[in-house]
């Protein structure tokens, strides 16, 4: 049974799970779904087309699901929020509905966003990611399983960060950021500074990977060649381990450019 503190409002038609707690003054509209166990604190809005999977935590004054700010957005659309499961959003974050209709503005599982970060219309993180405070995502940006995002960065629309990266603090996200990297600012300037060895160790990543991966970063960023040239030899010279197969992908499929 859902616990809905007195002052709170849950409207007609909002769908609640087991052990679903419901703080003081929190609003919860009518096509809103919240799965077990979840809890919304004190002053949150849940809006729109949102589900919100089971055991996480909305806390207080943030706002999920409300009206995107694009202002393509034609009333009467009827777009969607998807949050998973062991899901945190911190204080003041926000969450925006997609634009056209149909589209989803999605927050995988065990993802961690925290105080004042925004999440615009079609923005997509996969599982595991982690977003610093006020970390500032546009339209249509993807931040792919295990990403971790440094305070205050903000991500140009439709920019895609790659899985296991790590972009440090306040970088002005223009292009897409390789997987398994660290990526940091110089000069004002988006830039790869290495392999994330550190993540990529304490996730269990084999020594052998990780070395691959340094070798794969010698031949993009150190060795003079071009890039077409440096993802050649990273095919030719190095083990193709899932992981360098992944990354020259990344690469070659960028719509956006790599940094």
């Amino acid at each position: 049974m859902a616990k809905i503190h007195p002052t709170a409002i849950v409207e007609d038609g909002a769908v609640l799970g087991e052990d679903v707690a419901i703080g003081p003054y929190a609003h919860i509209g009518p096509d809103v779904k919240i799965g077990n166990g979840t809890t919304i604190g004190q002053g949150a809005i849940v809006d729109g087309h949102t589900t919100i999977g089971e055991m996480s935590q909305i806390f207080p004054y943030a706002l999920v699901g409300m009206k995107t700010q694009d202002l393509k957005y034609k009333e009467g659309s009827v777009s969607y929020v998807e949050i998973g499961n062991r899901t945190v959003i911190r204080e003041f974050a926000t969450i925006h509905l997609g634009t056209a209709d149909g589209e989803k503005t999605v927050i995988g599982d065990d993802c961690l966003f925290m105080a004042y970060c925004h999440a615009a219309h079609g923005v997509i993180l996969g599982n595991h990611v982690i977003c610093s405070n006020g970390v500032q995502l546009a339209g249509d940006v993807h931040l792919q399983d295990w990403a971790i995002v440094g305070g205050c960065c903000a991500a140009h629309q439709f920019v895609t960060v790659g899985k296991h990266s790590m972009t440090g603090g306040m970088v002005k996200i223009r292009q897409d950021s390789p997987p398994y990297m660290l990526v940091d600012e110089e000069a004002g300037n988006q830039k790869v500074i290495g392999v994330n060895i550190v993540g990529l160790t304490r996730r269990g990543f084999a020594k052998e990977t990780v070395q691959a991966l340094k070798e794969a970063h010698r031949f993009i960023y150190r060795s003079g060649l071009n890039r077409t040239q440096a993802l050649d030899r990273v095919e030719n010279d190095i083990e193709q381990l899932p992981e360098i197969k992944e990354l020259v992908a990344f690469y070659r499929n960028s719509s956006r450019g790599v940094c």
